[in-house]
């Protein structure tokens, strides 16, 4: 295996610019070590907004109890309680032989809006009630062939989140004054838990763990404070509370249930004596659920052996036994949110397969597709209701020619892309721009075709860019939102990082092969889509750059690495590329330490927007990230700022962010992390590597971040074999989820 490329850092000559890499000796030979007194990179889950929490280098309590082996008596526990859920097991697994009824395991807005539907159709409301509602509507029976009424598109609104009563708010303060929490959580506690949020607290303390960026021992302390002695480890309110937290913080980083083994280890480690019971309890109170993942492939007699032979359990453990030759079902734990969202999403997946015309006859528009993986594309969304693409950046072309093509046979076809950016791309590939839309824009209705009349989205042909990024309650409630007969296909390069929220829905379906699969032979041009191709199959290779297209920069420690940065973005690119600081993004690991976002951005923006920072640390002419929801992450500049907020110019669109959402929800953006960068291109990208971030890297992370380049891409390079290392490891399953046992158990699963 080879290092990367080393050349000399774009300008005219190594003398006429001190960031030059032409007379470095190579990376490998290098101390390269970085800045290891500095402090260490932040993890994604650390951050208020959530926008990088789905891959953070820092573990949960939850994730570093996984390795724990479960000792023999846990085992007798879970074996128990398959017995007592038997009853639930057989109802579910009659449900999934029986027809699928679309919507019965939403909740929360996506079950509301079903419930308003059906309303709807019983007579007992008009439909024209509901065409205004913001929220994405279920989906309901196909359209009739005449157009749908279209509503007018308008800009995306973005709305804050709603505030609880003041009086609320004066309550909960006074609570958590008398059990010494800071009063500047009172707000977001009233938010979080309603307006009952005083009584509750006082109640139950370990409530207060519900609320962003509470830690256990901050809890603990609360309710020590408020009901003295009598509370402790074993409170069944505190290990209710420490099992939902648990899960909470799992689905930061992306799992939608874990191991009820590596939850038990968790419990133990916060001084929870017996985790066991502490699990049980939390499931007859509902707070999680509890999944026996691979019982229903047992026959019907090993799985009542098996769930009856508690005194077997080390035997069942081992996989003899009832049911010997047959591996023992995982137990998983999950929230009830993710667990119905990944249930309904299978089921939907399952009613678009099912409910298509197969074998419509696109012949004609395949063979005017501009290349074969487009025709193939074509041909395979004309014979079945759900199609998975993969491929890299030039292979956004082919889905691309699928919605023209669609188009072209007086059809529906839209393609939502995960971004503003996503967006711009999309639309320079089409004939008519308006078919491109972001995700949110489409589901929050200001964006795409609008809805039906049954309140379904008026398309025939949905394609979704950036699927990667797809988490799986918006999965969810997109397929909800799909008529029966509408055809979906779910596009996106699989070796990039996954999405923000919990679930990896795009992973899963691949890897379910719930639907055929079109692969992209069309691969990414020049000197950056071939090293990135590499990288895609664990190999690192050295690339010729004659354009000065791929650079490396060593660096010895975290502050040589910010230097270099800056005069690359401020003097080098600009010179020898002729890309403008604005046009270029820096990517780096995390957003803590000496080479972080925060660091790379305070010297960025003294170097190339100086100022007081007068509009809450922010100037105009700053570049920014607005994270409007947890995941979003929008791009802009600041304009000016008054009474009502913090102006904000987002690719064209005029943003104005509330005073008291500005600290939450904007950052400075000439620095960003991978996470934040996904979905997302740049004329040029400089990625830093600082010694201190080694630990953050993976071949996914790598990936993303040297993908983000369309004409040049600069690396700072601190980490020395750690970069190789990261590449070459193979990709594992870096997250719980159900969704593909769920696909696979389906009649429709092809594998």
């Amino acid at each position: 295996m080879t290092a990367l490329p080393r050349g000399e850092t774009p300008g005219p000559s190594a003398a006429a610019d001190d960031d030059t890499a032409a007379a470095a000796p190579d990376p490998s030979a290098e101390d390269g070590g970085g800045d290891t007194s500095g402090t260490a990179t932040d993890t994604e889950a650390e951050e208020t907004e959530g926008t990088d929490a789905a891959g953070a280098a820092d573990s949960t309590d939850a994730a570093d109890g996984e390795a724990a082996a479960a000792a023999p008596s846990e085992a007798a526990a879970e074996l128990a309680a398959q017995r007592e859920l038997r009853e639930r097991i057989e109802k579910r697994k009659a449900e999934k032989d029986g027809p699928i009824a679309a919507g019965a395991k939403l909740s929360g807005p996506a079950a509301d809006l079903l419930a308003a539907v059906r309303a709807v159709e019983s007579g007992e409301k008009p439909g024209a009630a509901f065409f205004d509602a913001s929220a994405p509507a279920p989906r309901r029976a196909a359209p009739a062939p005449a157009p749908a009424p279209v509503r007018p598109r308008a800009p995306e609104p973005v709305r804050a989140p709603q505030g609880a009563s003041a009086e609320a708010v004066a309550a909960v303060s006074a609570v958590l004054a008398e059990g010494g929490a800071p009063k500047a959580l009172a707000g977001p506690a009233a938010q979080t838990l309603g307006a009952q949020a005083a009584e509750a607290l006082r109640e139950d303390p370990w409530q207060l763990l519900a609320v962003a960026g509470v830690r256990p021992e901050q809890a603990d302390g609360f309710a020590r404070a408020l009901l003295g002695a009598a509370c402790g480890p074993d409170d069944e309110r505190r290990t209710a509370a420490l099992v939902c937290w648990l899960l909470e913080r799992a689905a930061l980083q992306g799992h939608t249930a874990l191991d009820a083994s590596a939850v038990r280890a968790a419990l133990a480690e916060r001084a929870v004596t017996d985790p066991e019971a502490a699990v049980q309890h939390a499931v007859a109170e509902g707070v999680v659920l509890v999944f026996q993942e691979g019982l229903d492939e047992l026959d019907d007699e090993g799985a009542e052996e098996l769930a009856e032979s508690g005194e077997h359990a080390e035997d069942a453990e081992d996989g003899a036994g009832a049911g010997a030759g047959q591996e023992p079902p995982q137990v998983l734990l999950g929230l009830d949110r993710y667990a119905l969202a990944e249930e309904s999403l299978a089921d939907g997946l399952a009613r678009l397969v099912n409910a298509c015309e197969k074998d419509a006859d696109w012949s004609e528009a395949a063979a005017a597709a501009g290349s074969p993986s487009a025709a193939e594309l074509i041909r395979t969304v004309a014979a079945v209701g759900l199609v998975a693409h993969t491929g890299g950046e030039a292979a956004r072309a082919e889905p691309a020619a699928l919605i023209t093509a669609a188009r072209s046979l007086g059809l529906r076809a839209i393609g939502a892309a995960h971004s503003l950016d996503g967006r711009r791309r999309l639309a320079e590939a089409l004939d008519d721009p308006s078919a491109a839309v972001t995700l949110t824009g489409l589901l929050s209705g200001a964006d795409g075709p609008g809805r039906d009349e049954d309140g379904a989205i008026a398309v025939d042909v949905m394609v979704v860019l950036d699927a990667p990024q797809l988490d799986v309650e918006t999965a969810a409630i997109l397929v909800e939102s799909l008529a029966d007969g509408t055809r979906l296909v779910l596009s996106g390069d699989p070796g990039v990082l996954g999405s923000a929220g919990a679930g990896r829905v795009f992973a899963d379906v691949l890897a379910a092969r719930a639907c055929p699969q079109v692969v992209s032979r069309t691969p990414d041009p020049g000197p950056i889509g071939e090293l990135v191709s590499g990288i895609g199959i664990g190999e690192l290779n050295q690339v010729e750059a004659p354009g000065k297209e791929v650079v490396i920069v060593p660096v010895h420690d975290a502050g040589e690495a910010v230097h270099r940065t800056v005069q690359l973005v401020a003097d080098s690119v600009p010179r020898a590329i002729g890309v403008p600081p604005a046009d270029t993004q820096v990517i780096t690991v995390g957003h803590g330490g000496s080479a972080g976002t925060r660091a790379l951005n305070a010297a960025l923006k003294q170097r190339l927007n100086a100022g007081p920072g007068r509009f809450g640390g922010f100037d105009p002419g700053d570049r920014v990230v607005h994270v409007p929801t947890p995941g979003r992450t929008v791009p802009g500049v600041v304009v000016s700022a008054d009474a009502e907020g913090l102006h904000l110019d987002c690719a064209g669109t005029p943003v104005v962010v509330p005073q008291e959402r500005v600290e939450s929800s904007v950052r400075h953006g000439w620095a960003l992390s991978a996470h934040q960068a996904a979905g997302m291109r740049w004329p040029a990208v400089v990625v830093v590597l600082p010694g201190d971030a080694a630990q953050g890297l993976s071949r996914a992370w790598v990936y993303t971040a040297f993908s983000r380049g369309e004409r040049h891409l600069s690396v700072v390079h601190g980490v020395d074999q750690a970069l190789p290392r990261a590449v070459a490891q193979s990709p594992s399953q870096d997250r719980t989820t159900r969704l593909r046992a769920l696909l696979e158990a389906l009649p429709t699963a092809t594998g």
